[in-house]
């Protein structure tokens, strides 16, 4: 099967692309065969298209808080959702979340999706620092416009199955240390030694990676060397979609029942597990 890990931008370029790791399984062996860049749009809804069958753990929130859609008036089915933000535009659709965080009290200013809390990860209205909400806008519509399926949300190609995977999830039970800035003056040599540790965790296995990460030494030395972390992040996306694909279908891993306006971040334990 082959396997792909997503680190997303909502602003690809060629000096900030989106980085696609490839790879599939072996028994408990994760072989990364490669990595690719992706600078633009017409890649990126190119790479979307390539013939199954595959799947792929992207990094963007596949959903919005049905708190949120509910008091916005939105469409309350995915798809219909994701073409009304689509048809909103860039402009009008951060005018709507910024009067809509204005509306609510101090403290609960950004309404959450369930599985934000047990990943961890911010709010899909946040637009900033970083912008998920535009991760979102720029990400989901082009899911649905492709054809993807994604588990519990919406029925698609079968062939081509995309998981919302959060590389910060993973990477915190990797590490407990920053390992990764865009910005080149705070590339410290601290986290270019967090990178190498959390590589020899995913080389090794462990508690919280039942697979064996195998590539590669260029490759392998490239995701310690990338201060940005982008190859390290589409890595650990890979993981969470090879562990995602040993689940299996229909779920992925995914717990049953999942709110398909919302979605579900992989590896995000569901409330009732504790």
């Amino acid at each position: 099967m082959q396997l792909y890990g997503i680190d997303f931008t909502s602003a690809p370029r060629r000096a900030k692309a989106i980085t696609v790791a490839a790879g599939r399984l072996e028994g408990d062996r994760l072989l990364l065969d490669g990595l690719e860049a992706l600078p633009d749009w017409p890649a990126f809804e190119a790479f979307l298209r390539r013939p199954g069958p595959w799947l792929g753990g992207f990094d963007f929130p596949f959903g919005l808080p049905r708190e949120a859609v509910r008091d916005l008036g939105w469409p309350d089915d995915w798809a219909a959702l994701v073409a009304h933000c689509r048809a909103l535009g860039k402009a009008a659709f951060r005018a709507a979340l910024d009067a809509y965080r204005e509306s609510r009290p101090p403290g609960r200013r950004y309404a959450h999706r369930a599985t934000d809390g047990p990943a961890r990860s911010h709010s899909p209205l946040k637009l900033v620092n970083p912008p998920v909400g535009l991760m979102f806008l720029e990400g989901a519509p082009r899911l649905l416009e492709a054809g993807m399926h994604l588990p519990g949300m919406h029925a698609g190609d079968p062939a081509r199955v995309a998981l919302e995977a959060y590389p910060g999830l993973l990477a915190r039970r990797l590490s407990a240390h920053s390992y990764k800035s865009d910005t080149r003056s705070l590339q410290s040599a601290a986290r270019r030694q967090a990178r190498a540790d959390m590589v020899a965790c995913l080389l090794q296995g462990g508690p919280h990676v039942p697979l064996r990460l195998h590539g590669p030494q260029d490759l392998l030395a490239l995701l310690v060397d990338d201060a940005t972390g982008d190859a390290l992040d589409a890595v650990l996306a890979l993981v969470q979609a090879a562990s995602a694909w040993r689940c299996g279908p229909p779920h992925f891993g995914l717990p049953p029942g999942i709110d398909p306006v919302e979605g579900w971040i992989l590896g995000a334990e569901p409330p009732s597990a504790g």
